[in-house]
């Protein structure tokens, strides 16, 4: 029987904050959005824009609910917004 590496053991037994399921919500004047549904928004415009998947190594997200955009940055080199 095979032994379990260090790292394993040692998810197992911090678990806490780490190993917990998240779920990002932004709710602004009455309108919501889930991280997941951002980042598919953001999935299709960057593929719209000719951006490959297999090319995608980052995405930097900001989120400006006052002006109802989400910035993005894919690979510090592509730029692109949607609507919030």
């Amino acid at each position: 029987m095979a032994r379990k590496s260090s790292v394993e053991r040692a998810q197992m037994i911090a678990g806490g904050f780490a190993t917990a399921k998240k779920n990002v919500v932004i709710q602004f004047q009455g309108r919501e959005r889930s991280e997941e549904n951002l980042l598919n928004l953001i999935k299709e415009d960057a593929y719209a824009k000719g951006v490959k998947d297999e090319e995608i190594e980052r995405v930097d997200v900001y989120v400006k609910p006052e002006e109802q955009t989400v910035f993005y940055v894919i690979n510090k080199q592509t730029e692109g917004q949607i609507t919030f």
